[in-house]
């Protein structure tokens, strides 16, 4: 790719809709640590749902029968005449392909997703195949995933590291088999904004069949250019774009979704081109995801991080006090993050809070909200003020709980200048029985999970330790996410089970200590539960269609 060929553009068709395609729930979740459970990836799916993504990549349902028993969930939940499409990703396989169409089989609009790899470096040492089989192959199983379904997306992995004529060459015979979407990755994340258009312009100019297809763009941030990317290929053609909320994904991630779709909100005249999304879901979207899988949202995060509309400079606040055009390009409000301004007191009843929380976007089971309720009061006997934040910080510490096979009951710490901090715990055991235990550490929050450890007796390395203040001040809410590598591998029939797992917890309280104890509770009652719910969600597989692999040689 020269600079020359970036600079011959064809130039971007009539304006029209970008289509957003979401893979938060098979790239994103591929991240270390990143894992979420079967309920976990429901409730992700009814946000973009809500969020009125085009299309939702729900994962890759030959991975495991688990993979496969959630695709199919949500194909028949969400993948309504009136919802979005619901996409499953294939390798370039019999097998694979068989799976993810039963897997999508429930919804009213469905697609698969085949790839296969063109780059030299890969079809080398990767696949150990020639450039003449893998385009024999890749025509092959486009053909019979086109039997499976109508709609069909191709991939040629490593895109951009591919010899151009020969990945159009493959791109052509996908044309051909019947393929509908023509998907080109930045896998490693290398392109550059202008080779990444030249790519895009080369495709649009050189493959028969080009102009009867969606291009599509699916970029990786490794050089931090996965938006950039994503826009430079709207430019040159593409229509539909392959993101994931938070940019959550392999390596350093993908194209963040909320920074795409506001891109394109905001600079419309620029790019000539719209979505379809509800941008007041943005927001909620991306604390949801961040609060399933434990990562945090650095403060400076764009469009949804903290400070995005945070402004301290006297000059900024001037001016945005006379003119909030003068340093704001978008409003808040219009990513879904309102007022903060105290609404509820101890005093408010539960159709108060009830209300605020449905205004808020929430709809709670009558069992869910009487948790936030009790929560929510006694927030309200230890701060003076409660807001918007605290409200939805504690709903997402009830609502996405899984079973609680350790419970805390107490956690009781003395530290200080010159003391070797020292904590006792007590926690309710699987058996029924209230076990209590001290320990010793480094501080408080090492002596608490020292403590823990000698009662649930589950050797895990803690990997990841965050605190986060929810709201200012003294009594503001604390946030705290932990993740946990179990020491010991997991069983599993499917090889990518057999690495130890890391799980995430997530505790908020005012108490920044009792925080850290309920997250780090909640991350070994995920540890403890991964397996019994891989077992259940298995068999609820097999009994939905689910087959075992075939012999090896089919």
């Amino acid at each position: 790719m020269t600079e020359a060929d970036a600079q011959t553009e064809i130039g971007p068709e009539p304006p029209e809709m970008i289509r957003i395609y979401d893979t938060t729930l098979r790239d994103g979740e591929q991240a270390p640590g990143c894992t979420m459970t079967f309920e976990e990836k429901l409730e992700v799916a009814r946000q973009l749902a809500r969020l009125n993504v085009d299309i939702i990549e729900a994962g890759f349902p030959v991975a495991s029968p688990g993979d496969w028993a959630a695709v199919h969930h949500i194909a028949r939940e969400i993948g309504t005449a009136d919802g979005p499409t619901i996409s499953a990703l294939a390798h370039a396989n019999v097998d694979a392909i068989d799976r993810a169409a039963t897997a999508i089989q429930p919804a009213a609009k469905k697609r698969i997703h085949v790839f296969i790899s063109t780059s030299d470096i890969h079809i080398e040492h990767q696949l150990r195949s020639t450039r003449e089989a893998v385009l024999e192959k890749a025509r092959t199983m486009v053909r019979y995933a086109k039997s499976r379904c109508e709609d069909i997306e191709f991939s040629p992995m490593d895109a951009t590291r591919s010899d151009a004529a020969y990945m159009h060459r493959v791109l052509a015979a996908a044309i051909e088999e019947g393929a509908t979407t023509l998907n080109i990755p930045d896998t490693v994340g290398y392109a550059t904004p202008e080779e990444y258009a030249a790519v895009i312009n080369g495709i649009r100019r050189n493959v028969p069949g080009a102009d009867r297809v969606i291009i599509s763009s699916h970029c990786h941030d490794d050089l931090g250019m996965a938006v950039a990317n994503s826009l430079a290929g709207v430019r040159a053609g593409v229509r539909q774009i392959e993101v994931t909320v938070n940019g959550i994904g392999e390596r350093a991630g993908n194209a963040s979704l909320e920074e795409v779709v506001m891109a394109l909100h905001t600079r419309a005249q620029f790019f000539g081109q719209s979505t379809r999304i509800n941008t007041q879901e943005l927001a909620r979207s991306s604390r949801l995801v961040s609060t399933i899988i434990g990562v945090p949202l650095p403060p400076n995060k764009a469009i949804v991080g903290a400070n995005a509309f945070a402004h301290e400079s006297g000059i900024h606040q001037d001016g945005v006090l006379k003119n909030r055009l003068t340093y704001e390009i978008m409003s808040a409000e219009t990513v879904g993050l309102h007022g903060n301004a105290l609404v509820l007191g101890k005093h408010s009843g539960r159709h108060a809070l009830r209300n605020h929380i449905e205004q808020l976007g929430y709809q709670l089971s009558d069992d869910d909200f009487q948790q936030v309720f009790i929560r929510f009061k006694e927030l309200c006997d230890r701060k003076k003020s409660v807001d918007d934040r605290d409200i939805e910080a504690v709903i997402s510490d009830e609502t996405q709980r899984i079973p609680e096979i350790y419970r805390l009951e107490h956690v009781q710490v003395t530290c200080g200048t010159g003391v070797t901090p020292v904590a006792t715990v007590r926690v309710l055991c699987p058996d029924g029985e209230a076990r209590t235990d001290t320990d010793y550490g480094t501080g408080p929050v090492d002596a608490v999970y020292r403590a823990i450890n000698r009662v649930v007796q589950r050797p895990t390395e803690l990997t990841e330790f965050a605190i986060n203040a929810i709201t200012e001040g003294l009594d503001a809410v604390a946030e705290v996410t932990v993740r946990l590598r179990e020491q010991s591998p997991v069983e599993s029939d499917a090889p990518e089970s057999r690495a130890p797992q890391v799980y995430s917890g997530y505790g908020v309280n005012t108490d920044t200590i009792v925080a850290a104890a309920e997250a780090y509770v909640g991350a070994l009652n995920k540890l403890a539960a991964s397996r019994q719910e891989r077992l259940k969600v298995e068999a609820a597989a097999y009994a939905a269609g689910y087959e075992p692999p075939l012999p090896v040689g089919r």
